[in-house]
């Protein structure tokens, strides 16, 4: 079992679930249910998977909800640029998203392979 909060990677998608929450005030309310609840319900689904994974019995089963925690973090990326795309959110905004989602993608994959 491992302390999901000492891990960076859980921070950093927390802190990510916050900023696409806070980006999506940005988008008009008839996306109330379309892209807004699917960018938050995947922003959130990250950091909850890594704290899922941590708190299960082995290695292997932690792993799993690594690879569903990027599953969702590469889910997201794609939102953000669709919203990008549509016009919804503007440039420098999607870029810091999709820079931030990255990175907690790379350090999701990071964790994984240590896990082997």
């Amino acid at each position: 079992m491992h302390n999901f909060k000492e891990l960076k990677v859980w921070q950093k998608s927390i802190d990510l679930a916050v900023d696409v929450y806070k980006a999506s005030s940005f988008l008009p309310v008839d996306e109330r249910y379309g892209l807004i609840s699917q960018m938050k319900r995947c922003a959130v689904s990250i950091p909850s998977n890594i704290a899922e994974g941590a708190g299960r019995g082995t290695s292997a089963q932690f792993k799993y909800f690594l690879t569903i925690s990027q599953g969702s973090a590469f889910e997201l990326e794609a939102q953000v640029i669709i919203s990008n795309k549509l016009g919804l959110l503007d440039d420098p905004l999607a870029i810091d998203l999709i820079e931030k989602t990255t990175e907690v993608q790379k350090m999701i994959y990071a964790l994984e392979r240590r896990l082997i």
